[in-house]
């Protein structure tokens, strides 16, 4: 059997590249009877017939995947938000940042939309990124209406499969216009009554780029925590799972336990008081979800 990657996915049919060929396959019956969906990224084995068409035989086993957007084997993701409509929220970027850590994908912030910040809102964006850079992430500031002003990105993409992830209307498909204009892709606009975008992208499909591959992907701005236990949370935060493993006792939640490194890190501001509010928030979520069910 060949073997490939599936780099699109669209009305039934997956295209399978392989060398410098792209092939139409459609996937085995077996895979719906076990609940098997093949992804993009995933690389597969598949027959061809003889008009070039093929059904995938097998999926290869995957380093990670995520469901929404459902990709596979994804080195890295690159988390888009905006500073400016819709508004910049720390609490949707580590909702994705909590989901990225926890499937151990790097992630990457890109900040978008800078162009229509006051000073005063400039200034507190540029804060933000010294705040997550502190942490560890790598943060870009970017304007894709001024693609003249975008720094070179090309090391991010290659030799890596990135995803690009973030609420709709935060900018995302314009950026990928920007770093690669040929790709003419479909942009919405924002809806002011709402504040967010209308989805454009309404399928995944890896794209090359500066020598990696890349996936444009349906914006969302629903994200939960189904996959996350309790006592898995604390790790997806770089300085809690630092900390924490100086507090007194084995297993600390850091919320209501004495002498819990994590607590006496946020008094001392070293660790920020936003982000620990948000843990609580996200661990309070998972508990609460234990509890329904």
């Amino acid at each position: 059997m060949a073997e490939g990657r599936i780099i699109k996915a669209l009305s039934g049919f997956y295209y399978v590249q392989s060398g410098d060929n792209v092939y139409p396959c459609k996937g085995r019956g077996v895979f719906r009877n076990q609940k098997i969906s093949p992804l993009v990224g995933d690389f597969v084995q598949y027959d061809l017939d003889e008009n070039d068409e093929g059904y995938i035989m097998k999926i290869n086993k995957r380093t990670n995947e995520l469901v929404r957007p459902p990709i596979a084997n994804i080195t890295q993701a690159i988390l888009i938000s905006s500073a400016n409509s819709p508004v910049f929220s720390t609490l949707l970027l580590d909702r994705f940042l909590v989901l990225i850590e926890a499937k151990d994908i790097r992630p990457v912030i890109f900040i978008t939309k800078i162009d229509m910040l006051t000073n005063s809102e400039q200034l507190e964006i540029e804060h933000y990124k010294q705040v997550y850079e502190g942490i560890g992430y790598r943060v870009e500031l970017l304007s894709s209406k001024k693609p003249e002003s975008i720094p070179d990105l090309s090391h991010y993409f290659k030799d890596n499969v990135s995803v690009f992830a973030g609420q709709s209307g935060v900018g995302k498909t314009s950026l990928l216009n920007a770093l690669n204009p040929s790709l003419t892709l479909e942009t919405g606009e924002i809806s002011q009554s709402l504040g967010r975008g209308r989805h454009t992208t309404r399928h995944v499909e890896l794209i090359q780029l500066y020598g990696g591959l890349v996936a444009d992907t349906p914006g969302f701005s629903a994200l939960d925590f189904s996959e996350i236990e309790a006592d898995m949370l604390g790790d997806s935060f770089p300085e809690i799972r630092e900390l924490g493993q100086y507090c007194k006792f084995r297993g600390c939640m850091h919320h209501k336990e004495p002498k819990c490194a994590v607590k006496e890190a946020v008094e001392n501001n070293k660790i920020e008081q936003f982000r620990y509010e948000h843990y609580l928030s996200f661990l309070e979520e998972i508990q609460s979800r234990k509890q329904r069910y």
